[in-house]
C-alpha cells in the first residue's frame, strides 16, 4: 500500500537511462557547436537541434545557456583527463616523458580546447559566465597540473621542479593557441622532442 510496484520501477529505469543519455547528447553538441560555430552562433535551439531533441528537453536539463556551455567544457575536460590517465595506467610515463609530453600537448590541440577558447572569449564580456568559467578553469588547471607530475615522475620538493612542469604546460597551452589558425603539427612534433629533453635532464 502505498509503495512503487516492481512493475513501476521496471519502467523507471529506462526514463532515467533516456535522460542521461539526452544529457550527454547536448553535452557532446554543445562543445561541438562551440568549437565549430563560436560562443555567437551556439545557441540553445542550434544545440539541441545538433544534438536532436526539442529546446524545452534542452532547457529542462540545462537552464540557462552558461549552465549549458560550462557543463559541457567541463563534461568534456573530465572524458580528456580520463583518457589520459588510461594511456598510462601502471604510471610508466616517467619511463617515456616523450610521450607523456607529447600526449599532454594533444590536451591543447583538440576540440576541447578550441571550445573552451571561445568561452573564455565570450566570458570576458559575460559578467553571468565569468565566475563558473573562472572556477572551473582553476580546477582544470589544478588537474592537469597534478596529473603532469604523476605522470612526468616529477618530485615537487626538489627547488624549481614545480615551476619547470608549470612551465611545461603553459608551453603546451600557447601551442594550442598557434594550432589554432594553422595545421602546426611538424613544429610541434620538434617543440615536443626538445621540450621532453630539458625536463629529462630537469626532473633527472
Amino acid at each position: 500500500m502505498g509503495g512503487v510496484s516492481t512493475a513501476d520501477r521496471a519502467g523507471r529505469v529506462p526514463k532515467q537511462d533516456r535522460s542521461r543519455a539526452t544529457r550527454q547528447r547536448l553535452l557532446e553538441a554543445a562543445v561541438a557547436c562551440l568549437a565549430a560555430h563560436g560562443w555567437a552562433g551556439s545557441t540553445v535551439s542550434v544545440v539541441a537541434e545538433r544534438a536532436g531533441v526539442s529546446r524545452g528537453a534542452a532547457q529542462h536539463h540545462f537552464p540557462t545557456r552558461e549552465d549549458l556551455f560550462t557543463a559541457a567544457v567541463e563534461y568534456v575536460a573530465e572524458e580528456r583527463t580520463n583518457a589520459l590517465r588510461a594511456l598510462f595506467p601502471d604510471g610508466a610515463g616517467a619511463h617515456d616523458r616523450r610521450a607523456v609530453v607529447a600526449a599532454l600537448v594533444d590536451l591543447y590541440t583538440g576540440p576541447l580546447f578550441r571550445a573552451a577558447l571561445h568561452l573564455w572569449v565570450a566570458a570576458s564580456n559575460e559578467e553571468q559566465l565569468r565566475p563558473r568559467v573562472t572556477e572551473l578553469e582553476l580546477r582544470v588547471g589544478r588537474d592537469s597540473h597534478r596529473i603532469a607530475v604523476e605522470l612526468l615522475g616529477a618530485d615537487e620538493s626538489r627547488p624549481g621542479v614545480r615551476e619547470t612542469v608549470q612551465g611545461f604546460l603553459d608551453m603546451a597551452r600557447g601551442l594550442g593557441l598557434a594550432n589554432l589558425l594553422t595545421d602546426d603539427t611538424a613544429r610541434r612534433e620538434r617543440v615536443v622532442a626538445q621540450w621532453a629533453d630539458l625536463l629529462d635532464d630537469a626532473l633527472r
